[in-house]
């Protein structure tokens, strides 16, 4: 069973309530919503599939709304955090644009130091917010195409002396240096060995974003962590291995920071990891899958549409979940020629216009690192 709906602008943009909805319903009544200028490029589905049984959501928008945007959200806001996604998407700021559906997003860090941390490659408004592991990662250029690949991080710090230190972003330290940037928190978390705080230059561009190389110099060294981040600068995270010689440490020495990324990532303005790649140019991709089936959320396009889509599982009579293979084969239906998997389980959570459309597997939503939030971008609001 199929039921598309339009989502609007307005006081009463969902018809039916979260209350209202048993598990074995669509989350909306049958009756489509007024038209107006949302019609044309935004929409919902909840399909109903016997076969699994499945319950799946889709957001579905047009690629050439230009008025609808796609970005990133942080568990913490404007820092690394865990929130669920119902918080994070109400707290989006209207003047950033105006909220109207989300998805959970990439793998993340449960606990550490580094609490919600990305697992890999992390844009938030061209913010470097997360290094990427080498893994796929859906990131949408400066003029709104949209990529979708492995992304291999070459980010370094290089040393007055000209030594080049291959380094983590904004992650728990383990055996590499780490930068970490004010999105992060206002302290590095507590680490052994040596932390440089480094301001940023005359004509240094801050936040980090990608692509780039930019010069810092170093302000003081410190010891163990808990080191504060400057607005204006950074902090590189040096482990007992990496300890450097006490010459490199002057006060007033220059660094520099380069930013670069396989493929050159420069200008970017929103990239999300996740993994693995469904579909790629319109073909299957060869990926390591079992038939285990469990809650799912993914992102996938074609020349015409972007896709948010949910999939319940762990639900026995109402939905199963799907094994990767099945989400695959879903996307091809919906003829996507990408798509990208993303963080399930409890994690899998679809918001649209001010509730959860979904029945969460464990009862209840799941606070989660990052998120992608689909706008009506702030040139397009009208004033009430």
């Amino acid at each position: 069973m199929k039921c598309w709906l339009t989502l609007f602008l307005g006081a009463a943009a969902l018809v039916g309530t979260e209350a209202s909805r048993s598990s074995d319903k669509p989350p909306f009544s049958q009756a489509p919503a007024p038209k107006n200028r949302l019609a044309n490029g935004f929409s919902y589905i909840q399909e109903t599939l016997a076969e699994g049984p499945w319950s799946i959501q889709v957001i579905r928008i047009r690629r050439d709304r230009t008025d609808l945007g796609i970005h990133v959200l942080l568990g913490g806001g404007d820092h690394l955090g865990v929130a669920t996604l119902s918080s994070q998407a109400s707290t989006f700021l209207r003047a950033r644009g105006q909220a109207l559906a989300a998805l959970n997003g990439d793998f993340f860090a449960r606990g550490g130091p580094c609490l919600g941390d990305p697992e890999g490659l992390c844009l938030r408004d061209g913010e470097f917010i997360s290094a990427p592991n080498g893994k796929s990662a859906f990131w949408m250029g400066p003029d709104r195409s949209l990529h979708l690949g492995p992304v291999v991080s070459l980010l370094s710090m290089i040393a007055p002396d000209g030594t080049s230190l291959a380094i983590g972003l904004n992650e728990e330290r383990q055996e590499r240096p780490v930068l970490f940037t004010a999105a992060v928190g206002h302290r590095t978390p507590p680490a052994n060995g040596t932390e440089c705080l480094l301001i940023a230059e005359a004509g240094t561009v801050l936040p980090i974003r990608p692509g780039l190389r930019s010069t810092f110099r170093l302000q003081s060294v410190h010891s163990g962590g808990n080191t504060l981040i400057p607005t204006n600068g950074v902090v590189l995270s040096l482990p007992v291995v990496h300890e450097i010689p006490s010459s490199q440490t002057v006060p007033g020495s220059l660094w520099t920071l380069s930013t670069e990324t396989r493929p050159d990532l420069k200008n970017t303005p929103t990239a999300l990891g996740g993994g693995p790649a469904l579909l790629k140019d319109g073909q299957p991709t060869l990926f390591q899958s079992s038939d285990a089936r469990h809650p799912r959320s993914a992102i996938g396009w074609n020349a015409e549409f972007f896709f948010l889509v949910q999939v319940d599982g762990r639900q026995r009579g109402f939905s199963v979940g799907m094994s990767l293979a099945e989400l695959a084969a879903h996307f091809a239906r919906l003829g996507c020629t990408d798509a990208l998997n993303l963080d399930g389980g409890g994690s899998s959570t679809l918001w649209a216009r001010g509730q959860v459309m979904n029945t969460p597997c464990e009862g209840s939503e799941r606070p989660m690192g990052n998120a992608l939030i689909i706008t009506l971008e702030p040139s397009a609001v009208e004033p009430r």
